[in-house]
């Protein structure tokens, strides 16, 4: 019952978590895509918008220029008003007006009409066979009258039938420049050219935003120039939200009708006078979002199953070991000592219980088997006098930091200063042999550097690199604790800032090279001369330092390895040592 419950509660507690952290990162991708989808959107269609605009007036300013050559042509004005001419001067003057009008239509088929016109009595339309319409009053028609009131430039009218001139009943855009007399500088006619919806509606077209939506022009007084809808928006079947669009005061707003929502982005020439809008549907932009969106949810629905399965396996993984170690304890309570021992490889609390349990279990057993327990302590007491060499002022400091913790209520620092101080004891008492591999003396060094970063927090931060393809070497055991030990007491202990102490082992060549170096207050010529004599440092440290190290190194590998330091003051210490690889032998 007690496995199942901590399991359950490791796969809800897992579950229940990924689960808030994936709704929320969806709801915030779903948010954001959204968001992103449309800004691009409104980026893109502004974008066409504002190069719709600028094709258009770059089309009117032809225009104009074609309109301003006309106009300001002398027999235009020797034509409709120099009344002193002779009848063959003004017929050449108007065969030259003539000739120009043929060949600006021939070049143009975007312009229905060109005309210079007086009154209904006094004009020139196209080749000339053109007729006024007697009906219409042309200096009543607003192209005509705005030409006139006009101080200078052209005007361009909205679109309109032209009904001024006989058999042409077309939609145009008129536009209109008044037209002096040379002599007397009044104006006295009207010059227009009549321009279909070809160019501009090709300009608008060809620029389409997405497949429902389109481009229109309007004027700035809210009269639709151009529009792809315009026959229905004048039967009044369709409408455009022109008040609104005149009234904003940014390029772009929404309109919100329902599902058929509406994008307007806006452009206003500052040449026409025109306001170039394009209409796009927020259902069509954002159909890409919709799909991003499913693809995300489903994401989300699939690493939510994935996190249950990885959750019940990883609260099986941790459950187990629990459940061998009761069995194990049961058949302790049956007094099976010999098949009691737990194998666990985690490297948590639950391992460092197991394997106080197997320590305590084999101490057992080795109090029932007094005798050759005894005996073996006997042939191998030298070497334990050796390994178990720990300084009593470390010790005595560590048992006091544990107490002084545990007042303060700081549990979890006392329980991982306990474990890290029963791993370093039992890892320097327990293994009798005089080799051991690399990767457990490391272990051991990180066990003594855990508990000295706990007592010394503000001052010491170290870091351990080992690579995989010696981690199995064999070294002599302890002979990297030592030399940290004295790194910190000699070298970091006293810097006023925090110190860093750094540990590598790697292969070079058929050696195993290992450098311990520290940014310490390091030692000076002299001192680093006598550094290998025995007496000539006073070592505080645990007894077993640089002179006993360096010879246990010559007399167990020989000429074969080597040992040197590196210091500076006030820069940091290096020990460099360089022993021959022998790897991956196992060890009991």
């Amino acid at each position: 019952m007690k496995k199942t419950s901590i399991r359950n509660t490791m796969l809800f507690s897992f579950s229940g978590i990924t689960l808030v952290s994936v709704v929320i990162f969806l709801l915030i991708a779903l948010n954001y895509t959204e968001r992103t989808v449309m800004d691009n959107a409104i980026e893109n269609t502004t974008r066409l918008v504002n190069q719709v605009s600028y094709d258009v007036d770059s089309y009117i300013s032809y225009m104009s220029n074609i309109t301003t050559m006309i106009s300001e042509n002398e027999d235009v004005s020797n034509y409709l008003f120099a009344e002193d001419l002779s009848a063959s001067e003004r017929s050449a003057a108007k065969e030259k007006v003539i000739l120009q009008f043929e060949s600006v239509l021939k070049s143009r088929p975007d312009i229905y009409n060109l005309a210079i016109v007086e009154n209904n009595d006094n004009y020139l339309i196209n080749d000339g066979e053109g007729k006024l319409n007697p009906y219409v009053d042309v200096t009543a028609q607003s192209w005509f009258a705005d030409a006139m009131k006009a101080r200078e430039g052209n005007c361009l009218s909205s679109s309109h039938v032209q009904n001024s001139i006989m058999y042409s009943y077309k939609w145009v855009i008129t536009m209109s420049s008044s037209l002096r007399d040379r002599r007397t500088n009044e104006k006295k006619g009207v010059f227009f050219i009549d321009l279909n919806y070809s160019s501009i509606s090709d300009l608008c077209n060809n620029n389409k935003i997405g497949n429902k939506g389109y481009m229109f022009v309007m004027s700035e007084d809210g009269k639709i120039v151009y529009h792809p809808k315009q026959q229905l928006i004048y039967g009044g079947l369709f409408e455009e939200d022109v008040d609104k669009i005149l009234s904003s005061k940014e390029s772009y707003f929404t309109v919100d009708e329902g599902d058929n929502q509406k994008l307007y982005t806006i452009c206003k020439s500052e040449e026409t006078g025109w306001i170039v809008v394009g209409t796009a549907y927020t259902s069509e932009l954002l159909k890409n979002s919709k799909n991003t969106q499913m693809i995300y949810i489903i994401i989300a629905a699939c690493m939510i199953l994935l996190v249950l399965i990885i959750s019940s396996m990883i609260a099986e993984t941790i459950t187990y070991p629990i459940e061998v170690l009761k069995n194990s304890m049961q058949k302790v309570e049956q007094g099976q000592f010999d098949q009691a021992n737990v194998v666990v490889k985690t490297r948590n609390e639950i391992g460092s219980l197991s394997n106080s349990f197997n320590i305590m279990t084999q101490q057992i057993q080795n109090l029932m088997e007094e005798n050759v327990y005894e005996q073996k302590q006997k042939r191998k007491s030298e070497l334990r006098a050796l390994q178990s060499q720990i300084n009593p002022h470390f010790l005595y400091n560590t048992l006091d930091s544990i107490i002084w913790m545990a007042e303060s209520g700081k549990n979890d620092e006392v329980v991982e200063m306990t474990a890290a101080l029963a791993k370093l004891l039992r890892q320097s008492i327990s293994n009798e042999d005089e080799e051991v591999l690399l990767s457990q003396e490391i272990q051991l060094v990180q066990n003594y550097l855990t508990i000295q970063k706990m007592r010394y927090k503000d001052k010491l931060e170290y870091e351990i690199t080992v690579d995989a393809e010696v981690a199995n070497a064999t070294i002599i055991k302890l002979l990297l604790q030592p030399l940290v030990e004295n790194a910190i007491y000699h070298g970091l202990k006293y810097k006023e800032s925090k110190g860093m102490l750094w540990l590598k082992a790697y292969r070079a060549g058929s050696y195993l090279c290992i450098e311990i170096q520290d940014d310490g207050v390091g030692m000076d010529e002299d001192t680093l001369k006598h550094i290998f004599e025995k007496h000539k440092v006073n070592y505080r440290s645990n007894g077993v330092g640089v002179y006993n190290v360096r010879q246990r190194l010559e007399l167990y590998y020989g000429k074969e390895c080597s040992m040197t330091y590196e210091s500076k003051l006030n820069q940091g210490t290096k020990i460099m040592i360089r022993i021959p690889l022998r790897g991956g032998e196992e060890h009991d």
